[in-house]
């Protein structure tokens, strides 16, 4: 089961920010200064203070802890600095501080880069995201609605602007439906999540935490992806400022071997990764069978395919769904948001695309 942990990685959110030398005063954003001559490498990454220090989610977590990243870094005088996000609002967060140039990489979710790349700042995908999250439509648990069809004309919670009103969207479009059938509630999955409960909102569209409210039988999961294929699972991937990409390659591939290596140990180590998740609130019981996906399986889940169709489809799908909702003004092309690149060599290096090969 995927966990939302992960889909955050899912899930999971990384940045990378490299502050240049000074060049010459100049203002333009893509060109912030450095005060030193040594060179920072920020990375935006969900985190938890719960625990008395900052824990990250999902493979940034691994990235913190890898002995090779660091020590390649600490060779060529790189500061590696952490900036964290709350889970709350991981797009709007990870987005204004791509606006900012305050990062240069995030491991974040497929709306809000597309809606970031037609604001004009122009990033690329690196490293492509797990299998992705599953997600849920939960209504009370005294709730006669058995599908989306009974919740026509009904309030439903959904947070705006989240890589899942992608998949939201397609479920209803699937079944011959629009937004416009249903009254959308604009709710974060904490405030979705207490909506539910005090049946203030007929449904709540939402990742894992809908097994949490069906545990704690505040609600009922009527609608899943976990039967479906990967295009019906929420992606969250690893983005990069384009100019920075074409500045910086040795550090965006050493970025892009950790994220990969980071992967392949996770795929390797089901229980202790699942148990680590753990230490950011949700059950093990629920991460567990979060990423009881039907149709794959751990190893494959973890695979970082760089499909091209599959991704230029998918970006195409989320790109049609802004402009026809009116969250972006101009469409961009999907294909110009991809770069493998950097994804294809990090296999080669780490040599572990036979392992993905063999069942």
């Amino acid at each position: 089961m995927r966990i939302i942990l992960r889909v955050l990685l899912s899930l999971s959110f990384i940045g990378l920010l490299a502050c240049n030398q000074s060049k010459n005063n100049s203002t333009n954003s893509e060109n912030t200064t450095s005060i030193s001559n040594k060179q920072q490498l920020r990375i935006a990454v969900v985190a938890n203070g719960t625990s008395g220090k900052l824990d990250f989610i999902g493979v940034p977590e691994l990235i913190s802890k890898d002995e090779i990243f660091l020590n390649q870094l600490k060779q060529e005088n790189i500061e590696l600095q952490w900036e964290p996000v709350t889970t709350a609002a991981v797009a709007t967060l990870v987005n204004e501080s791509f606006i900012n140039n305050k990062i240069d990489f995030a491991f974040y979710g497929n709306l809000p880069a597309v809606v970031l790349n037609a604001s004009g700042i122009r990033t690329q995908l690196i490293v492509p995201g797990n299998i992705g999250n599953n997600i849920y439509l939960v209504v009370p648990p005294n709730s006669p609605a058995k599908n989306i069809h009974d919740l026509k004309g009904k309030k439903i919670a959904l947070h705006r602007g989240r890589p899942w009103e992608i998949n939201f969207s397609q479920l209803i479009e699937s079944e011959g439906l629009n937004f416009k059938d249903f009254q959308i509630i604009n709710l974060n999955p904490q405030a979705g999540a207490a909506a539910l409960s005090a049946k203030s909102v007929d449904a709540f569209f939402t990742l894992s935490d809908a097994l949490t409210l069906q545990d704690r039988k505040l609600g009922k999961i009527i609608w899943s992806s976990q039967s479906l294929p990967a295009e019906w699972k929420m992606r969250a991937e690893l983005w990069g400022r384009q100019s920075y990409i074409e500045q910086h390659p040795k550090v965006t591939q050493q970025l892009a071997d950790a994220t990969v290596r980071a992967m392949y140990w996770i795929s390797q180590n089901k229980d202790e990764y699942q148990l680590s998740q753990t230490k950011f609130g949700q059950p093990l019981s629920v991460i567990q069978r979060e990423s009881n996906n039907t149709t794959s399986t751990w190893k494959k889940d973890w695979f970082p395919n760089y499909q091209i169709p599959f991704l230029t489809q998918h970006y195409q799908r989320v790109i049609d769904h802004a402009v026809k909702n009116q969250l972006i003004q101009t469409p961009i092309k999907s294909d110009e948001l991809l770069n493998s690149k950097f994804t294809d060599q990090a296999i080669q290096n780490l040599q572990v695309g036979d392992y993905w090969d063999q069942p």
